[in-house]
């Protein structure tokens, strides 16, 4: 059996004490995303490459220890304590304020990294940006905070909207908090009526978009979360069911169906984690590495789904756009 096999089938379960010593020889990553793997082989290989850029290979002169959520950040706590007890050299939580919250509770002392879409100071994981102090750094790509920004994309591309959806999760308290003021705000300054709905599981979207159909509203604004990214082809489709003009944080989002998405680029925000898990292995300290924050954002269009919709597109718009799906 090819060492990355070997590695790969540890991944989930137990080591003995063999394993473990035979393991010390080289690093070892503990890797926490809130979602499932078979969705993100994407994003598990832009992690591998950012790392790769520092000089690790998986397999070669590290280990990565994955584990996975499925969308219950309950799990989050156990699974940040099975890493702290096999004295991991980092932790890497590359999605989620809840992740790095519960890795920042679970240890004082082993480096973490995040990356997430609220402000890492507001949240409590930082003291500020520029030295966040203590044993944790990463990325904030402040997608909550780009609320305001997608209500007015929308308005755009709908200038007679007059009442709108928001989704959040409420199981994501610091980005439904933040994306909810920030919408509202926007909103009212434009006249217009705000409809939060919550969902924290796929039962809950369902519910949510039959809500928002009898509720005729007339766009929807996604908050950014970890469950409504690993349900991007589910939000696509009800979207389009229920004939609701929906703009995301994600690109996944547009490529699945939906709408519009604006947003960092996903794929370069995991490689950027594995730069920063690599140069901790090299010797860096957390709290002297500032918290990196995005430079530019891509919009991208859906014109199939602008069209089974009925609606138009701007030249405008289309002209800003980053990527079109025809």
């Amino acid at each position: 059996m090819k060492r990355r096999e070997f590695i790969t089938l540890l991944s989930g379960a137990a080591l003995s004490p063999v394993a473990v010593r035979a393991q010390q020889a080289i690093p070892v990553v503990g890797f926490v995303h809130a979602s499932a793997p078979e969705s993100y082989g994407h994003a598990v290989a832009a992690f591998r490459k950012g790392l790769n850029e520092t000089g690790f290979v998986e397999g070669r002169n590290v280990a990565v220890e994955y584990r996975w959520a499925y969308d219950d950040a309950k799990k989050f706590p156990e699974l940040v304590a099975e890493l702290v007890r096999r004295q991991v050299a980092v932790i890497v939580t590359p999605v989620g304020t809840a992740a790095a919250l519960a890795a920042k509770a679970a240890t004082t002392t082993i480096p973490i990294v995040f990356s997430m879409g609220t402000d890492a100071v507001k949240a409590g994981l930082v003291a500020s940006y520029n030295r966040p102090g203590g044993n944790i750094t990463g990325l904030t790509f402040m997608a909550s905070e780009l609320g305001a920004k997608r209500l007015g994309l929308l308005l755009e591309l709908r200038p007679q909207t007059k009442s709108i959806g928001l989704l959040v999760n409420p199981s994501n308290p610091v980005a439904a908090e933040t994306s909810t003021k920030d919408v509202r705000s926007a909103a009212l300054a434009s006249g217009l009526d705000v409809n939060v709905v919550a969902a924290g599981n796929p039962r809950e979207i369902d519910e949510a978009f039959s809500m928002l159909g009898r509720m005729r509203v007339d766009g929807l604004v996604v908050s950014p979360d970890p469950l409504f990214n690993n349900r991007r082809v589910q939000l696509a489709t009800l979207a389009a069911r229920y004939m609701i003009p929906s703009v995301s944080p994600l690109r996944e989002f547009v490529k699945a169906g939906g709408l519009m998405s604006y947003g960092p680029n996903d794929e370069d925000r995991y490689r950027l984690v594995g730069v920063y898990a690599g140069r901790v292995l090299k010797g860096e300290k957390p709290a002297d590495m500032p918290v990196q924050q995005p430079t530019a954002f891509l919009l991208v269009i859906n014109l199939q789904t602008a069209r089974a919709l009925g609606i138009e597109v701007p030249p405008s718009l289309l002209a800003r756009a980053d990527e079109v799906i025809e």
